[in-house]
Order: structure tokens, then sequence, then C-alpha cells
């Protein structure tokens, strides 16, 4: 700042009536900060000036006058004007550019720029600004308080910081950050701050949303209870997820995360389910090519995308998820059910890491601030099954987390284990050899579990959990003896059939009544009648024999969500007699 200072000794002061000595005072004392020497200030009476003051410094001229206003709000609406050039509607344009006019003009709030650089900007004199309070630059630019210091405020700005220099003026609004929301956003991808970034029209918003919001409280909530079916059958059988639920999706680079998180979109399509996907440091091409897959598939007419690429700044991808989290909130308290992927809060946490360091907040452990587990805390609890006299409605979390080989106990990943409802953990040697979805059994969990399963889910699976853990253990046991019994060899086929008919085709979700066929006939062991090759094949034959010859099955399990012994035994005996059928068509005995 010393090296801004000007080296000044006399200032003018023309007003219409001399100020009073508090008045004085702050004047005098504006003088002190901003000039190296000390000023003598004279003052001058002048009625022309109608109201308000003008105050030149040497060649610094403070024009608060009348005039000199009126001159300032001309300038601001040719601003607004050349910049809205060919848009329809200029009215609303117009009256932002008169409201921050406003603010600017009010001189109890208004504060000046020390130092702007990398999306941060370190403001003084605005002494009542508030923590996540939005602050306006003149020159149109929005930022908001992220550090309270004794005498600076530090801000992160939403904008271009070019236009930004040391002494600039800026306002306090009052505020705090909100995005745009209402049901015109389905269908549309858009920023971290809700305008549109797909090419289409613009989005006429119901009302704004504060990106931050305390999560519901406990009366305010219900219990978990109804399933949100991913279509994935390695998940919905033993990692069941409810609506309400937070369950973490987590593993190395390239196992297959987003792919799960875009199978269990897919799979809401004509359940009334909203689903929203935030994309943070995401690489543009990656976030277009999810966009088209939703839009071929007719997804996205009930998805919205948030955006916040790895080229954008970071404080953008600062406030990405709460954007999205507050644009699904506003359908959870219409009583409608939401899902939410947040892809992925490593990447998020690194910018704000970096935003952090910017700030000059200290580092604590692994160079992360100390804050840095309230981060996402705040932001997952807001997830909830709300009490019917809210609504009733949902927003389920699946946040996805990438872990450095294999390392689930790094900091950012236990931190967000803690605070999530269960975990689906995702091995690169299985992905490396054909396990698709990747999920380890062992380390995965939901401790929501049964409770959001239909009866027929949760007896259809059975001890599948347990057979695929003793599966795994005898693998591993066997590796060191080529002399088994007829009992373990057997033990062996049994569980490769189950992960072989665990693997599923992306993008090829499977419905909860096709689901249960497979486990129904998979626990009745009749998958190993075949090669341990045929089992998808088998299981595909199944399914569609089912579809077509037996529709009544799958409707009465769609229907009653139950399995009574009555109808597992039905399936059980159409299941034998297609496999007894066609046992030369797939290798089996």
């Amino acid at each position: 700042m010393s090296d801004m200072r000007k080296a000044v000794t006399a200032a003018r002061l023309v007003c219409v009536t001399p100020p009073d000595p508090g008045q004085e005072a702050r004047i005098r004392a504006f003088l002190a900060s901003k000039y190296a020497e000390p000023v003598s200030l004279e003052i001058a009476v002048d009625p022309s000036l109608r109201s308000g003051f003008r105050l030149s410094v040497g060649s610094d001229v403070y024009d608060w006058s009348a005039d000199g206003r009126l001159e300032q709000l001309r300038e601001q609406v040719e601003r607004v004007a050349g910049a809205a050039r060919g848009e329809d509607n200029l009215i609303p344009l117009l009256r932002a550019g008169i409201s921050e006019f406003r603010l600017l003009a009010e001189r109890s709030e208004v504060g000046t720029v020390l130092s702007v650089g990398d999306g941060i900007a370190v403001v003084e004199g605005l002494e009542h600004a508030a923590y996540g309070e939005i602050l306006l630059f003149e020159c149109g630019v929005k930022g908001m308080v992220q550090d309270l210091r004794r005498g600076e405020t530090g801000c992160i700005l939403f904008g271009d910081d070019a236009q930004i220099e040391a002494g600039s003026r800026v306002a306090r609004t009052g505020k705090t950050a909100g995005v745009p929301v209402g049901d015109g956003f389905l269908g549309r991808v858009v920023d971290a701050l809700g305008a549109p970034i797909d090419g289409g029209p613009d989005i006429a918003p119901e009302g704004f949303r504060p990106i931050e919001e305390p999560a519901p409280g406990i009366i305010d909530r219900q219990s978990v209870n109804e399933p949100l079916e991913t279509g994935l059958l390695a998940i919905d059988s033993m990692f069941p997820i409810g609506r309400g639920q937070r369950e973490l999706i987590i593993g190395d680079r390239q196992t297959g995360k987003t792919a799960i998180a875009l199978d269990t979109i897919l799979n809401q399509k004509g359940k009334n389910v909203v689903c929203v996907y935030v994309a943070i440091g995401q690489k543009a091409s990656s976030v277009a090519q999810l966009v088209e897959t939703l839009r071929r598939r007719e997804a996205l007419p009930y998805c919205v995308v948030v955006s916040a690429t790895a080229g954008e700044p970071d404080t953008l991808q600062y406030i990405a998820p709460y954007a999205g989290c507050a644009i699904a909130e506003h359908f959870m308290h219409k009583g409608r059910d939401v899902l939410i992927v947040y892809d992925d809060l490593s990447k998020h946490a690194i910018a704000y890491r970096a935003m952090s360091l910017l700030l000059e907040r200290a580092p604590g452990r692994e160079a992360y601030p100390g804050d840095v587990f309230y981060l996402h805390s705040r932001l997952l609890e807001r997830s909830a099954h709300l009490s019917d006299a809210l609504g009733g409605g949902s927003m389920t979390a699946l946040p996805i987390v990438e872990t450095q080989a294999g390392d689930v106990s790094a900091y950012i990943p236990t931190n967000i284990i803690s605070i999530t409802d269960g975990q689906i953990f995702l091995e690169s040697d299985l992905f490396f050899a054909g396990q698709r979805p990747a999920v380890n059994v062992g380390l995965s969990v939901s401790r929501v579990g049964g409770a959001a399963q239909t009866k027929a889910m949760k007896r259809a699976a059975g001890t599948l959990r347990l057979d695929l853990a003793q599966y795994r253990e005898m693998e591993v046991f066997t590796q060191f003896s080529s002399d088994l019994d007829e009992g373990t060899r057997a033990q062996l086929r049994y569980g490769q059939a189950l992960m072989r008919m665990l693997r599923q085709r992306q993008y090829a979700p499977l419905s909860m009544h096709q689901q249960v066929i497979v486990l129904v006939c998979a626990m009745d062991r009749l998958l190993c009648r075949v090669p341990e090759q045929q089992v998808p094949a088998l299981r595909d034959a199944l399914l569609e024999h089912f579809e077509q010859a037996h529709a009544d099955v799958c409707a009465q399990l769609e229907e009653e969500r139950a399995l009574p012994d009555d109808l597992r035994a039905r399936i059980l005996d159409i299941a034998r007699a297609f496999t007894d059928a066609n046992a030369a068509r797939f290798g089996g005995k």
C-alpha cells in the first residue's frame, strides 16, 4: 500500500454546509490513510453545489456533489446499455445498474481495494462486513467476504479481476450469496452462479435461494426408508441407497466412479426424481460428453447440470457444489425427491486449499486449512428426508472422492467417510480384471442397510454379501494349494458365478423386478449350471424370457414389492425349465 500513497500537502473541501466535528474527523482519517504525508485541510462553502461535497487532493478529485453523482449515474447507465447491446429486455439490467449505483453512493458502506490478484481482493474500510456477505465493486464485479481481519477484509471474486485495481471502490450489499432457482433449470447446463452456458435462452427464475443454508434439524427430518435404486445389482442388493441418504463413491482415478453416478441418474427416468449433477474441476470436454449422453438417452429433461470446470477460477469451483445444493433444495422443499451428484469433492477441497492459501490462512494437515472438514460437512448435512409436515421431499447425495493408490486413510477421504452414511469403494484390481462395477464387497458399506430396501429385494439378496466375502477369502487361500476337495471347488464355482452375475454394462441399469429375478436364480445356484463365461449371457436371456413370456410375474413384483414363497417358487420353476431347455445353447450340463 505504501508505494501507492502520494506525497500531497494540501486538500480542499468544497461543501454546501460545513461538516460537523465527527464528519471532519472521518475526512481527516481518510486523508491520513490514503496519503503518505500529513495533509492540511481547507474547507470552503459553495451553495451552488446544491448538496454533497467535492474533495480535491492534488490531482485527485472525489466528487460527491449532486452534479457529480448525476454524471456518475449517466456513466453507469451507458456502461450497462453498452454491455447489454442486443438484449431483448434492457429494463431489468438498467434497474440492476441503478441499484448497484445506489449501493456505491452510500459512503458509510463503501471501502477501498488494497490489493487484488488470482481472484482474491483485500479491502479496507468495511468495518461492518459479515462473513459470506456479497460485495459490489464499482466495475460491476461481485465478490464474497471470506476472511475478516483487523482493519481489512479478504474477498473472493466471482468475475474477471482485470477491471479491479488498487484504490477501486467496493460497497457492501447486506446480502448473502444466492442463486436463482426454479423449474426452468430442468434440462439446462448452468455455471456456478446459475447463468445458462448451454447456448439456450435465458432462464426465468422462480426465486433465489442462498448458497449457504443451515441443514434441516432432527425434528424436520424423518427416517430414510424408501429406496433410491441405482439399477446396479452389486449396489442395490448389498449396499442399498435410501432417499435422503449420503453415500460416498470412492476409488482411484479411472475406476468407474462417474459411471456409477451416471447410471444412477439414467435409472431415475420415469420415477419423478430430479437429478442435479455438479461438475467440479472436470475437463470441459468430459462435461460436454456427459451432457450429450444424458440428452441422447432422454434423461436431460429431469436433470440440471452445474458446471465449474478446471479452466474456471478456484472461487467458482468452491461455490459450485453449494449452488447445486441450493438448486436441489428448491425441488426438495416442493415435496419432490432429488438426487445430487458432487463430482468430485477431492477437487473441491483442492480448490478451497488454493483459495485459502491466497487468503493467507494458516495451513493445517497436508497443507489444508483447519476448517476443511466443515467445508464438506455443512454441504452434505443438507441432504435429508424431510418430514411430512414440510412436504416429505428428499435430497440424496452421491459425493465422489478420488483416492491415490487406494489410500482411503488420507485426510480428505477420511473426512468425508465420517460425514456420509456409507461408501461404495471401487478397486482398481477388480476394474482391470473386468469386474465392472468394480465394487469391493469388504470395504463398501451402507449404514442405512435393509431399511432402504424393498421386502422383495431384501429377501432375494439373502446371504449374497456373506457368500461373496467367503468366496474372496477362499480364493486367496486356494492360491497356495492345487489339491482341492469337491466341496471347496463347488464353493469356488458358486462364488465365480456370483461375481460374473454382478457384472453389468454401462448405461444398462436393471429394474427392481429384474434384480429380484436374477438374485433368486443366483442364490438357488441355477447360474452354476453353465460355464463361468456364460453366466452374463444366461442372465440376460433369462430376463428377456421373463419379460416376454411371464410379464405377470414382473408386474406382480413391481406392484407388491414383496417376494412371497409361492412367487419365489414360481420364479425358480420358470428359470429351471428355461435353463434345462437351453442347456446346450449356453454350454451347460
